[in-house]
Parts: structure tokens; C-alpha cells; sequence
């Protein structure tokens, strides 16, 4: 699954096109290395997304096209914020 289409289905990020931004202007890196938008997401990848001074990383522990708002947790283990 692409980078920012796991963004969006996880709810780390609301819009795909936010996550897309995101990508691009360099706010997220997988596995300590900037990623593009259409990088592939495996399980055991670490992501570490910024939010202006925030900055939030967690493991992928599931890959779903789809998931309920409830279900979305589930996808994804923060490590530090």
C-alpha cells in the first residue's frame, strides 16, 4: 500500500492529499530516510511523521485497505511522540 493511502485509511493523517503534502515537502521519513508519497508500507516499517514542532513516530503493525474508525488503532503502535 502507498505511503500516504496508509495515512489516510490508518486516520494518522485525515486526507490523502494532505498526506501526499506531507510526503513531499519532506515531514515524514520510513525507516529514518525521507519517503516519497508512493513508497510501499510494510509491516515493521517506523514512520516518523512532523507536525510543526511535534513530532510523532510509531511502527506499522498492519496493512488494510480499509478500516473502520475503530479499527484503525489497530494498524499502528506509537512509539514516541
Amino acid at each position: 500500500m502507498r505511503l500516504d493511502k496508509f495515512l489516510k485509511v490508518s486516520r494518522i493523517i485525515k486526507r490523502r492529499t494532505v498526506a501526499n503534502d506531507a510526503c513531499d515537502t519532506e515531514h515524514v521519513s520510513v525507516n529514518g530516510r525521507p519517503a516519497k508519497a508512493s513508497y510501499a508500507v510494510k509491516e515493521g516499517d517506523v514512520i516518523e511523521i512532523t507536525f510543526g514542532a511535534k513530532t510523532v513516530k510509531l511502527r506499522v503493525k498492519d496493512v488494510r485497505e480499509h478500516a473502520l474508525k475503530a479499527d484503525a488503532a489497530e494498524m499502528y503502535e506509537i512509539i514516541s511522540e
